[in-house]
C-alpha cells in the first residue's frame, strides 16, 4: 500500500472551519501517513497554522506537520515556532521559502528555503524530519531549469530529508525531474504532489500562479463541460487517478494530495485507485 499524505490550509472563518470539520472524518478513512498544514500566503496565517496543527493532532489524532516559511520571520520568531511545534509533539516540518508578505519591504532573516533548512538543522538537529518543495515544471520565478535544480540540490545539501513536488498533470515531467535529481546525487524520496480536479476556473487560477501546466487536451475537455460540476468532477477524478497509477507504477514513493480542505475530489481519485 503506497503511503498517502494530505495537505490542508488553516481555516480563518467559522464557515471554513465547518468545511474542514465535515471533510476530516471522510479523509481520515484514507489512513494518511501524515497531514501538512500550510503557512498561508505571505505569512498571513502565522497564528492560524499552530492552532490548526494542534487541533488536528489533539482532536483528530492525525500526525500534523506544519509548513514553515522564512518570509518576514526573524531567527528568534522561527526558533520560537520550532519549539512550539516540538512541544506539541510534531516530528515533521515542511520548510519553504514562501512569498513576501504584502506590504512588507524586507524578507526577514532568511531569503531562501535552503537557509531555513540549515537553520533548523543547526538549532534543532535530529528532532525534525524536514520536507522541502520542488518543481518538476520549474518554479515560476526560476531563471531556468538548471538554476531551479541547483536551488533544489542546495535544500537537500542543507539537510532536507525529503521533497514534495508542486502539482502537475504530466507524469513525464515528474520522472524526468527525479532522474535529473538522481544524476546530481539526490537520494531522498521525492513525493509527487497531486491536485484533484473539482473546479476548472479555480484550477486555472492556481496553475497560473504556481506555473503548473494544464495540458491542452485536459483544459479543452474541462472548458466543454462549462458549469456541469458533476461532469467536471467525474472527468477530473478519471484523469488524476490515471496520473496517480502511472506515478505509482513508475516507482513514486507516495502520493501527497492537495485537498483544499474538501474530501469529495480526493476520495473520488482514491476510490478509482482502489
Amino acid at each position: 500500500m503506497i503511503p498517502v499524505s494530505l495537505e490542508f490550509f488553516p481555516p480563518k472563518t467559522d464557515e471554513q472551519r465547518a468545511v474542514l470539520e465535515a471533510a476530516l472524518p471522510k479523509l481520515k478513512l484514507l489512513n494518511p501517513d501524515y497531514v501538512s498544514v500550510t503557512f498561508g500566503a505571505g505569512g498571513s496565517t502565522l497564528s492560524y497554522t499552530p492552532e490548526t496543527v494542534r487541533h488536528l493532532r489533539a482532536d483528530h489524532g492525525l500526525d500534523a506537520a506544519p509548513h514553515l516559511s522564512c518570509m518576514g520571520g526573524t531567527r528568534a520568531e522561527i526558533l520560537a515556532l520550532l519549539d512550539q511545534y516540538k512541544a506539541m509533539g510534531c516530528k515533521r516540518i515542511v520548510a519553504l521559502r514562501g512569498d513576501l508578505p504584502s506590504g512588507m519591504a524586507s524578507y526577514g532573516d532568511f531569503r531562501y528555503a535552503s537557509e531555513l533548512v540549515e537553520f533548523i538543522r543547526k538549532e534543532r538537529d535530529g528532532h525534525f524530519h524536514i520536507e522541502v518543495a520542488c518543481y518538476p515544471e520549474m518554479h515560476p520565478q526560476a531563471g531556468d531549469a538548471q538554476a531551479d535544480m541547483r536551488n533544489f540540490i542546495a535544500k537537500i545539501k542543507a539537510g532536507a530529508n525529503g521533497a514534495i513536488t508542486q502539482y502537475f498533470f504530466n507524469p513525464d515531467a515528474y520522472f524526468r525531474f527525479v532522474d535529473e535529481a538522481r544524476k546530481h546525487g539526490v537520494t531522498v524520496p521525492i513525493v509527487p504532489g497531486i491536485m484533484p480536479i473539482s473546479q476548472y476556473a479555480q484550477l486555472r487560477r492556481f496553475s497560473d500562479m504556481c506555473g503548473a501546466e494544464i495540458p491542452r487536451w485536459i483544459a479543452k475537455r474541462l472548458e466543454a463541460f462549462r458549469d456541469d460540476v458533476e461532469a467536471i468532477r467525474e472527468f477530473g477524478a478519471d484523469v488524476v487517478a490515471d496520473l496517480c497509477r502511472k506515478l505509482i507504477d513508475g516507482g513514486a514513493p507516495g502520493i501527497h494530495f492537495y485537498t483544499l480542505n474538501r474530501a469529495k475530489a480526493t476520495l473520488a481519485v482514491c476510490e478509482r485507485l482502489g
